[in-house]
């Protein structure tokens, strides 16, 4: 596939957001994506504003966070606010963005999520067939 694709991912929690981006890139090398730009944000919240930054540059995205949850009302806000970020820009700029971000109430169910990236760069690539 000729398509340029941009993953951007949290370092924050990177135990668990670096293998799931490995996840990401493998599948999308073995469906023949040879055009993969790689942008590390400090954390989730920061990734709609780096991707807003970024969109007319690339055909698709990939967005890779995890945000476990803490024993503040915090964790609510950020998700809403990061998940409504991606989806309007999405909407907008007629982009699609696979969503790959873990929201999870401790370690262990993050982990059990690990195939979120893959799943988020293959609902990319399926998309893009469409459009």
């Amino acid at each position: 596939m000729k398509k340029k694709i941009c993953i951007i991912y949290s370092l924050y929690n990177d135990n668990i957001t670096k293998k799931m981006f490995e996840r990401a890139v493998k599948l999308l090398k073995s469906k023949g994506v040879t055009s993969i730009k790689v942008l590390k944000v400090p954390g989730s919240f920061e990734i709609p504003q780096v991707l807003s930054r970024v969109i007319n540059k690339y055909d698709g995205f990939i967005v890779i966070g995890c945000i476990i949850k803490g024993k503040t009302k915090n964790f609510d806000l950020i998700c809403s606010a990061i998940t409504n970020g991606i989806m309007d820009l999405s909407i907008k700029n007629k982009k699609p963005i696979g969503n790959g971000l873990i929201t999870s109430f401790n370690e262990k169910q993050a982990l059990q999520r690990l195939n979120n990236g893959k799943e988020a760069a293959q609902a990319v690539l399926d998309v893009l067939k469409i459009l």
